[in-house]
């Protein structure tokens, strides 16, 4: 797989891994970038330079966390994160627009996302809100 979709060395400035201020729970750190490229209207929030964490947890309201409590709830992002519905209408590939229904309905789909991401012609770090590759999360059929 290419660079966009590999495993990076976390910052060692931040955690690699934080507890969500609501739920208590650990969560993986994202990129800067990543909640950014997600927020409904980014140029209304400003976002201090520190860790943040992206929760997956559908039961809570938080999609993205700071080190100091800073919290981005469901409404306060554009994208519909698939962690965070119940809707099989929702994308679990970002960049190319796959949606678990597509996913389980076609297991050429899933060929053909790993072939783009071998060429690294995918967008993970912008286009996920979870910024990481998707491959892990499709399901299996």
């Amino acid at each position: 797989m290419n660079s966009c979709c590999k495993q990076k060395t976390p910052s060692k400035k931040y955690p690699p891994s934080l507890n969500c201020p609501a739920n208590g729970k650990p969560y993986h750190n994202v990129k800067r970038k990543t909640v950014l490229h997600h927020l409904f209207q980014p140029w209304a929030f400003t976002l201090p330079k520190q860790g943040y964490y992206f929760c997956t947890d559908p039961a809570c309201d938080v999609v993205y966390f700071g080190q100091n409590n800073f919290r981005i709830a469901i409404k306060d992002v554009k994208t519909t994160v698939w962690q965070k519905t119940k809707d099989t209408s929702a994308f679990i590939c970002y960049c190319f627009g796959v949606t678990q229904s597509l996913a389980l309905s076609d297991k050429n789909i899933k060929r053909f996302v790993i072939k783009q991401t071998k060429k690294a012609l995918c967008s993970c770090v912008t286009s996920n809100p979870s910024g990481r590759c998707c491959l892990k999360d499709f399901p299996t059929i």
